[in-house]
């Protein structure tokens, strides 16, 4: 394809200029943080987001025919060891599953994904949702942070109807680095675990509920007023969003972790104490 042969022209004048001495190394990965965009005629991929960003492209299949999702899969995986295509239709999940190696289509979530063999996870996530018929949303989020590198520990149905089910879980919550609440209704659950916990909160309302709910806009304008600290709220039914967010807030506490000899659950390692 065309956007190919146009990255590999610039990447060979940013070698040379390397060689010659008339860019450093410095310049040239600031120059290649903006380089290729491939074009597949439908599409015009961003092959180096993962270098600005942390983590690859992300495909919102929604309004994209199969097809169109084969095509994008395909250039996605040339260029990048995972894959996630979010909002797919049953259709594009099977036709993606069946034409993609590796592609794993699940129906939940609504997600397609290709995983590498060791993803590397760190830190801790948890995933808290309200009802089962939350489940959708919370399940993207889930996959979402995963694929972001974030270890995920998923709670559900621990609405506030039944506050005892959440309760029990309070160690778990207190572990967390980040949070991702989901709720409909009244979308209440944010505010009880904000209250709970000394980590961000990231509240995400559903389109669950009866008439007054408005689609889910009750949920969202209760979370906005959330009067627990370090609650923040985005759009009605965005897993999608609440898992990335999470993922980056999870990232550099995982990193400094690792750093300081911190192991994935959060706790430093025994050791030894030194002869005088």
């Amino acid at each position: 394809p065309s956007g190919i042969l146009l990255g590999m022209d610039r990447l060979e004048e940013i070698l040379s200029a390397v060689q010659s001495g008339e860019l450093d190394v410095a310049g040239a990965r600031e120059r290649l943080r903006a380089w290729p965009v491939l074009d597949l005629g439908h599409t015009r991929l961003d092959t180096h987001r993962e270098l600005r960003c942390g983590h690859p492209e992300v495909v919102y299949g929604a309004g994209k025919t199969p097809a169109q999702l084969v095509d994008i899969a395909r250039a996605v995986l040339e260029h990048h060891d995972r894959l996630l295509v979010t909002r797919v239709t049953p259709e594009a999940g099977q036709r993606l599953a069946e034409e993609v190696p590796g592609c794993v289509h699940d129906a939940l979530s609504r997600t397609v994904t290709v995983e590498p063999d060791e993803l590397g996870l760190e830190g801790l996530v948890a995933v808290v949702s309200a009802g089962t018929s939350d489940a959708p949303v919370a399940a993207e989020a889930s996959v979402t942070a995963r694929l972001h590198g974030a270890r995920v520990h998923e709670l559900h149905d621990v609405g506030v109807a039944g506050l005892h089910r959440l309760l029990e879980h309070t160690e778990i919550l207190q572990e967390a680095r980040a949070l991702v609440v989901v709720a409909g209704m009244e979308g209440a659950l944010p505010s009880v675990v904000g209250g709970l916990v000394d980590r961000p909160v990231i509240a995400v309302p559903t389109s669950v509920g009866y008439g007054a709910s408005f689609g889910g806009v009750s949920a969202l304008l209760g979370m906005l007023n959330s009067c627990a600290s370090g609650v923040s709220v985005v759009n009605i039914d965005n897993g999608f969003g609440a898992g990335c967010v999470a993922a980056m807030i999870n990232r550099p506490v995982a990193q400094r972790a690792h750093r300081s000899g911190e192991t994935r659950d959060g706790h430093r390692p025994q050791t030894e104490t030194p002869h005088a």
